[in-house]
């Protein structure tokens, strides 16, 4: 008997995970089909831009900056043992741009506005402003979800830009200002080792994060539980998943597009 409740608890808790799951996938297939369907709610969109962008753009220069100095740091120490300190630059570039520049500005934007927009859709929730919309007939996807996941898909590739940008200047400022590299040999060999596929994968890598954060914050904060514990419940759990999902698609990714 006990052996057959065990069965039965565990087959309850896949089913419950099975359907969270598909409620998950119909949350984004609905979300990605408001986008096809007018009015598209521009000044919403405007300000998730600003809500993405502008207020995330500090994390990502301080990160960006600390990240190619300390790849500077360790590739140098690396390539000095084989004696091709001159391909540092293009080291630290390869890096990050198809990456950590992806990789680590996604995960800045997650814990930054990815934690925010989960609490202020959740409280939304729990304060009746989205069972408000609904009684008036209005789709709370096209005011809560559509402007985010369309400002989100637009703002991660720039914000992954500036970080790679960042991150070789500070390698820059270490390879050349402290390990004594000539800048001519810190830049000279980037345009012969990166080309446009490393380029596109960092560019894709960003897009899918950017969608990946936008669907997972909006949706935890969408079905939030009541009270304040519920709200703090689903920042946390919206965090942790997008970053665990950030990090297995950029395996995924990775392993396809080699």
């Amino acid at each position: 008997m006990v052996l057959i409740e065990l069965f039965r608890l565990i087959g309850r808790v896949c089913i419950q995970k099975t359907r969270g799951l598909g409620r998950m996938f119909l949350f984004l297939l609905n979300a990605i089909a408001h986008i096809f369907m007018p009015p598209f709610k521009f000044r919403l969109f405007l300000r998730q831009v600003w809500f993405f962008g502008n207020k995330s753009l500090l994390v990502i220069l301080l990160t960006g900056a600390f990240t190619g100095m300390v790849l500077a740091l360790q590739i140098f120490y690396t390539l000095s043992k084989f004696g091709s300190e001159a391909l540092l630059g293009p080291a630290v570039a390869l890096s990050l741009i198809r990456e950590l520049g992806p990789v680590l500005s996604a995960l800045m934007v997650t814990g930054r506005a990815g934690s925010a927009l989960t609490a202020e859709i959740g409280i939304m929730r729990i304060s009746e402003q989205i069972d408000a919309l609904i009684s008036m007939a209005l789709s709370p996807l096209r005011y809560l979800v559509v402007p985010n996941i369309v400002a989100a898909l637009l703002v991660f590739p720039l914000l992954g830009a500036i970080f790679d940008l960042i991150g070789i200047y500070g390698g820059y400022v270490v390879g050349v200002k402290l390990l004594g590299l000539s800048s001519g040999t810190y830049f000279s060999k980037m345009d012969e080792f990166i080309d446009l596929e490393d380029i596109s994968i960092g560019l894709v890598k960003s897009l899918c994060f950017g969608l990946i954060v936008a669907w997972v914050s909006c949706y935890k904060g969408y079905y939030t539980g009541y009270g304040a514990k519920g709200v703090s419940r689903a920042t946390t759990e919206a965090v942790v998943l997008s970053s665990v999902l950030i990090l297995i698609w950029d395996y995924f990714i990775g392993s396809v597009w080699v």
